[in-house]
C-alpha cells in the first residue's frame, strides 16, 4: 500500500494536535512492511515533525533549512511573506507528487481542496477533527473559507474519518454525506512517546512551581472559554492565598487578558508558561487539577494527557469531552460559574474522590492508544482499497 500525505498542516502549524496525529500515524506506519508512505513537503517549522528524525526519510524533498530543531528559538518569528513562500513551495511539491500518480491512497492533512483536480482516479480519505466553524461561525474571521472547503471535501471523499462519535454526528448534521462512509477512529495519548525520552532534554529543573495550582492548557480564545474560567476561579484565588492558576501554551497573555486579570485583582496569581512536551507533562504531574472549560472539542487530547499524568480532570459537560472522559472525570456546566467552583472545591478538598478520579483516569487511558488509532486508520485504508481492486 502506497500512501501520500500532503503538506497543509505542516506548512501552517508549528505545533498542535493535528500535526501530532499525522506524525503518530507516519511513525507507526513506518514499522509496517506492507506500507510505503510519502509526505509531500519541503519546508516546515513544525516541532512535532522536525523533532522526529525518524520521519525525515518520508519527506519527499526535505530541505535542511528550517528543519533544524536547534534553531527553533531563533526562527519562531514568522512573517506573512514566510508563510506565503512556504505555502507556494510546499503546495508545488504536493502537486508534483499528485501528478506522478505513484500512490494508492491520498490523505490530505487539512481542508484546502487544491488537490481535487490532480487526483485523476485515485481515492482520497479525509479526517475531520471538529465542526467548530459550523457550530460557532461567529468565532471565525470574516470570509474564512474553512467551512465551505470542509463541506466540499467531506462530500467528495471516498471515506471520512471522524475522531469521535460526537464529531461524526456533527458531520451528519451539517453535510449530505452518507453516514456509512464515516468511520470513528479515536486518537491516542500524546505523551506515549515521552516514555522513550530522557528528562535530561527538558528544562524542567529550572521550572519553579508554586503549589497548589490549577492547570489550564492550550489556546484561550473564544470557544475555549478562558474568560469564563478565569472570572469563575477568581473568587477561589482571592479566598485561598496559596492557590494559583498556570496557563500552559497558547501564547503570552494578551493586553485584554492582562486587563481582566488586573481588574479581578489576581494578576500575581495567574502565570503563563511556555512549554514543550516534557514541561507539559511535569505541569500535569504537579497540578492539583486540570480544568478544561471548552464549549466544544472534536476530541480533547489534553484529557488523555491529564489521565496519563495522574492529574484529576475537570471537564465541561459539552461536545465530545464526556465521550472521552466517561466516569474518569468530574463535569461542570461551562456556562455556570457556581458549577465550576463547586467542582474545583470538591476535587481539591476530597482526597478520596481525587484518588478515585486518578485511578479511573489510568484505566480509561488504556482504551486510547496510537496503536489503536493506526489500526483503525489502516482498516479504513484497506476497506477503501478493496473497493478499487
Amino acid at each position: 500500500m502506497k500512501l501520500l500525505y500532503d503538506h497543509q498542516v505542516f506548512t501552517f502549524q508549528n505545533y498542535g494536535g493535528i500535526s501530532r496525529y499525522f506524525c503518530e500515524l507516519m511513525d507507526q506506519f513506518s514499522r509496517d512492511p506492507d506500507i510505503e508512505q510519502t509526505l509531500a513537503l519541503r519546508y516546515s517549522r513544525n516541532e512535532n515533525l522536525c523533532n522526529r528524525h525518524s520521519l525525515y526519510k518520508h519527506w519527499s524533498s526535505r530541505s535542511e533549512i528550517l528543519c533544524d530543531t536547534q534553531t527553533f528559538p531563533v526562527i519562531r518569528g514568522i512573517t506573512h511573506f514566510d508563510v506565503l513562500n512556504r505555502l507556494r513551495t510546499n503546495q508545488r511539491e504536493s502537486i508534483r507528487l499528485l501528478k506522478k500518480q505513484d500512490f494508492d491512497l491520498f490523505h490530505p492533512t487539512y481542508y484546502d481542496p487544491y488537490f481535487l483536480q490532480y487526483l485523476q482516479q485515485k481515492p482520497f480519505i479525509l479526517t475531520v477533527y471538529d465542526m467548530i466553524h459550523e457550530l460557532y461561525p461567529d468565532y471565525s474571521p470574516p470570509n474564512d473559507p474553512t467551512k465551505t472547503r470542509k463541506k466540499t471535501l467531506i462530500e467528495q471523499a471516498e471515506a471520512v474519518i471522524a475522531i469521535s462519535k460526537n464529531t461524526k454526528n456533527d458531520i451528519i448534521k451539517f453535510t449530505n454525506v452518507d453516514p456509512d462512509r464515516i468511520s470513528v477512529v479515536y486518537l491516542g495519548n500524546p505523551f506515549e512517546y515521552l516514555n522513550r525520552l530522557s528528562r535530561a532534554k527538558s528544562n524542567i529543573e529550572h521550572l519553579i512551581l508554586e503549589k497548589p495550582y490549577i492547570l489550564f492548557v492550550g489556546n484561550r480564545t473564544d470557544y475555549k472559554n478562558f474568560i469564563f474560567f478565569i472570572k469563575s476561579v477568581a473568587k477561589l484565588l482571592r479566598k485561598d492565598e496559596n492557590l494559583r492558576v498556570y496557563c500552559a501554551g497558547g501564547g503570552p497573555f494578551t493586553q485584554p487578558e492582562l486587563k481582566i486579570l488586573n481588574e479581578l485583582n489576581i494578576f500575581s496569581k495567574v502565570r503563563f508558561i511556555r512549554t514543550n512536551d516534557l514541561i507539559m507533562k511535569h505541569l500535569y504531574e504537579n497540578a492539583d487539577a486540570f480544568v478544561f472549560p471548552s464549549l466544544y472539542e472534536g476530541f480533547g487530547l489534553p484529557i488523555l494527557e491529564a489521565f496519563s499524568c495522574g492529574c484529576p480532570a475537570l471537564l465541561s459537560n459539552s461536545s465530545s469531552l464526556s465521550e472521552v472522559g466517561a466516569d474518569a472525570a468530574c463535569y461542570f456546566d461551562p456556562n455556570d460559574p457556581e458549577s465550576l467552583i463547586q467542582s474545583i472545591e470538591t476535587v481539591l478538598s476530597d482526597d478520596h474522590y481525587r484518588e478515585t478520579l486518578i485511578r479511573k483516569g489510568f484505566e480509561r487511558l488504556k482504551l486510547f492508544s496510537w496503536e489503536n488509532t493506526v489500526q483503525g486508520t489502516k482498516k479504513v485504508y484497506d476497506n477503501l482499497l478493496n473497493q478499487y481492486v
